[in-house]
């Protein structure tokens, strides 16, 4: 399928993405995502059935999988 976003010529192709959510103070970070993702811009679309699934995980609030260090960017912290 051809990219829809103006003026790319892209065409989105089949991959397994890293997927980040931000819901209020917290981020989830979702490995292994289906997607559609453009083989030149990167714009990517994420099907209905796995835009449910996220919201399922988040429901329940289950344990994570693995840990990982989060960082802040501070400008000029340096």
């Amino acid at each position: 399928m051809m990219c829809s976003i103006r003026g790319c010529s892209g065409e989105y192709e089949y991959k397994r993405i890293v997927h980040t959510v931000h819901k209020g103070d917290e981020i989830f970070v979702f490995d292994h995502v289906p997607a559609e993702v453009c083989s030149v811009c990167g714009d990517t679309l994420l099907e209905p059935e796995a835009i449910g699934h996220l919201e399922a995980l988040l429901k329940p609030k289950s344990e994570p999988q693995k840990l990982i260090p989060l960082y802040n960017y501070v400008y000029g912290a340096l």
